[in-house]
Formats: structure tokens, C-alpha cells, sequence
């Protein structure tokens, strides 16, 4: 059974009042141990006067728990100014330390994550070794207490040092899948797509979403826009790019410095969230000067839910994308189709445009266009590819026609 990390604060804060009530101690805290220091995470303190503080943090080669770890020092001390090794640190003398007990906290697979401490100012000659063994009782069922924690910090830290690794390297790829207009088969736009190819091999979602969890997702989608409006580069006066991003990347005001470089007529910024925003005055905001200055909105995944129709009536975007949900076997779903009507009427009223996206078929294709739907992009239409697959043969800074919509 999984702990939530507030009824493991919980359980780690009650055992150390236990045990400093019950052997009649100021302070008990567990540290751990962390690149050469020793971190308090816990502390119950009944001395204001004793400096021991949550995340307080000193040398671990000057703390007394590395020295009971590695044996220069007794797990009971009664009177630590009677041990040489004890002398030889300033908090001795300092609080000054009298009676001390600090046994290692050992997790599953051996590894020593820190120490559960207790300690007074006066010296207590009545402790002894069933005290000891009180300690580590404790010690051990706080081991198992925070042993999902520690590796759930663990994997964080480790997720954190991957896509720092990713950013600073630019380790994902741009892929262009091309929007094509229906009523003369030209296309008029591209979708840039990230792509990952590192290990483990998932799909941009899972990405993002991870990215999300460690609170890197607006820096996983700024660069990848950084990156993806680099075609302007090689293509003048082309088709447009449609570019994605989340709520909170637009509201950091990092996008909005990314594009401003550029020509704003030629970029569509897709909005790609699931789920209601709270605050849609403060995301038009963000984004009125880009749409000032010609900047086109899109709302992703329209029909796919509650969400998307909400988004399309605070937003007023420019554009309205049918999710490949709808559009798959539209030609044999009589409700999918109902409803992408629906919606390509509700565009009309609105002053949008619709896109389909995920078009496979030359059936799905058909509907599309006697639906007056106008822009569409899938596998039938073009794969997602890199820019220079979409540039003539000739060179890959040949400026095609201008195919703005």
C-alpha cells in the first residue's frame, strides 16, 4: 500500500516526539545524508535555543552522525564531552551536547540514507543499551516509512538530469507534417512536431507530460518552438508553421518572447490542453500582442471533449481543429460526421476556419470535402518529415509560393 507523502511527515514527526519524550531528550531529528552534508529533514525540538532546523544542513565530516556511521563514535554517548572524537566538534562545546544516541537508517537495499538522532544538553548516565535498541527500532520503522519517498526523490532528480540533458543539448527533433487546403490540393501550412529519439522510446505526450510532473514542460515546448521556427531560415515567403503550447507556457510570457522575432502572419500557435483553464482572460492577454501583429490561434482536438468547445468559445480562435478521434471512419459514423458538421457551422457563424486532422482515407478524405470543411493534414495528406523533405529537390532554400490560406 502506498503512503502519500503527508501521512509519512506525519508518521516520521510522531516517532521522533515518541522516542525524545520517552528517553527524556531536547532534540530528535533524522538526517540524511546528501553530497558531503548532512540535511535535517525531520526535527522535533523542545529547545528553541538549540539550532537544529527542517533543512538545516552542516558537513557531514563534522556532524556527529558520520562519525557513529563509520565507527569513531558510539550509537550511546552518555556524556559526549568524554569522547575524544566528540571534542573535536564545535557543537560540543557550542549547545554544548551531553547525552547523544544516533543510529544509521538503512534502506532495503543497504544503503545508508541517513541517521535518527537524539540528543540534551546534560549528560544522562541512566541510558543504555535497551535504549539503544529503542532507537533502532525506530530507525527501522522510519526506514520503511520514507523508502518510497527516497526513491520517488530519487527518480525525480534522476528525470530532472535527463531533461536538463535534453534542453541543454537539444536532444528531440522537428518533424513538419503539411496542412493541405482541399479545394485545390496545395499545401498552405505545417504542423511542427517534436520528436525523441532517446531511449525509452514513447510518444511526444509522454514526454511532455513528464516534463510536466518535474515543472520543465514550458521549457521542453519553448525550445522545441525555438527550434521548429528555424524553417524561416531556409524558406521565405512560404506556408505557415503551426506551433503547440500549453495554457502555462503561454501565461510564462516565454513563448510570447520566442516568436516575437518572427513574422507573426506566418505562425498559428495551437492551444493543447485537455482540460478547462481557469484564467482565459489572462492567456488572451498574453498572447493579444502576437495576434496584434497577425499571429493566428488555434484550439487542437475539437469534438474530442468538453474542454475544446470551451476553449473555442473564450479564445476566438482563428482556427478550429476536428481531433483525429472524429475524423477517423468518418465516412462510415453518421454521429461523427453530424457532429463535424455541426461544428464546421458553428465556424462559419464564429468567423473560423476548420482543419481535420488524422486523414487516412480517400473516403475520410470525401466527407471532408462535401462537409465545405477547407483545411486538412494526416497520413494520407503527407507524414510528419523533416523541412527538407517538403523543400524543391533543387535547393533547401528554394522559397516556394507564397500558400497562405
Amino acid at each position: 500500500m502506498t503512503i502519500s507523502h503527508r501521512a509519512v511527515d506525519e508518521l516520521v514527526q510522531d516517532a521522533l516526539a515518541s522516542v525524545r519524550t520517552l528517553l527524556g531528550m531536547e532534540v530528535a531529528f533524522l538526517s540524511e545524508f546528501c553530497d558531503g552534508r548532512r540535511i535535517f529533514r525531520y526535527v522535533d525540538n523542545a529547545a528553541d535555543e538549540i539550532p537544529v532546523r527542517v533543512a538545516g544542513s552542516d558537513p557531514l565530516e563534522d556532524s556527529y552522525c558520520q562519525r557513529v556511521v563509520d565507527g569513531r563514535l558510539p550509537e550511546l554517548m552518555r556524556d559526549a564531552s568524554a569522547y575524544a572524537h566528540a571534542r573535536t566538534i564545535p557543537a560540543t562545546a557550542i549547545i554544548p551536547v551531553g547525552a547523544h544516541l544516533s543510529v544509521p537508517v538503512r534502506l532495503s537495499d543497504g544503503r545508508i540514507y541517513g541517521t535518527f538522532c537524539c540528543f540534551s544538553r546534560r549528560p544522562d548516565e541512566s541510558l543504555g543499551e535497551r535504549d539503544v535498541s529503542t532507537m533502532r527500532c525506530f530507525a527501522n520503522m522510519t526506514a520503511k516509512f520514507i523508502e518510497e519517498q527516497v526513491a520517488e526523490e530519487r527518480r525525480h532528480r534522476e528525470l530532472i538530469t535527463r531533461y536538463q540533458r535534453v534542453l541543454e543539448d537539444e536532444r528531440f527533433a522537428v518533424a513538419y507534417q503539411p496542412i493541405v487546403r482541399l479545394a485545390d490540393s496545395r499545401v498552405v501550412g505545417y504542423e511542427a512536431l517534436a520528436r525523441f529519439p532517446d531511449p525509452p522510446q514513447r510518444t511526444p505526450d509522454v514526454w511532455f507530460n513528464e516534463a510536466a510532473a518535474i515543472g520543465l514542460q514550458g521549457s521542453l515546448e519553448v525550445a522545441v518552438v525555438r527550434k521548429a521556427l528555424r524553417l524561416f531560415a531556409l524558406v521565405a515567403d512560404a506556408a505557415y508553421v503551426s506551433l503547440n503550447a500549453s495554457p502555462q507556457t503561454i501565461l510564462s510570457g516565454a513563448l510570447a518572447e520566442a516568436l516575437l522575432p518572427y513574422p507573426c502572419a506566418r505562425i498559428v500557435l495551437e492551444v493543447t490542453e485537455h482540460a478547462s483553464v481557469d484564467d482565459y482572460a489572462s492567456i488572451a492577454r498574453a498572447i493579444d500582442p502576437l495576434r496584434r501583429r497577425g499571429m493566428r490561434l488555434a484550439v487542437d482536438d475539437a469534438g474530442a471533449g468538453y474542454a475544446s468547445f470551451r476553449h473555442i468559445l473564450k479564445l476566438q480562435p482563428e482556427l478550429i481543429k476536428l481531433d483525429t478521434s472524429l475524423i477517423r471512419q468518418i465516412d462510415k459514423d453518421r454521429q461523427s460526421r453530424a457532429l463535424a458538421a455541426a461544428i464546421v457551422r458553428f465556424s462559419e457563424e464564429a468567423g473560423s476556419r476548420v482543419v481535420a486532422e488524422g486523414v487516412e482515407t480517400e473516403a475520410e478524405l470525401a466527407v471532408l470535402r462535401d462537409l465545405g470543411i477547407e483545411l486538412a493534414q494526416g497520413y494520407l495528406l503527407g507524414r510528419p518529415a523533416p523541412l527538407e523533405s517538403w523543400l524543391p529537390p533543387s535547393s533547401a532554400d528554394a522559397a516556394p509560393a507564397n500558400g497562405s490560406p
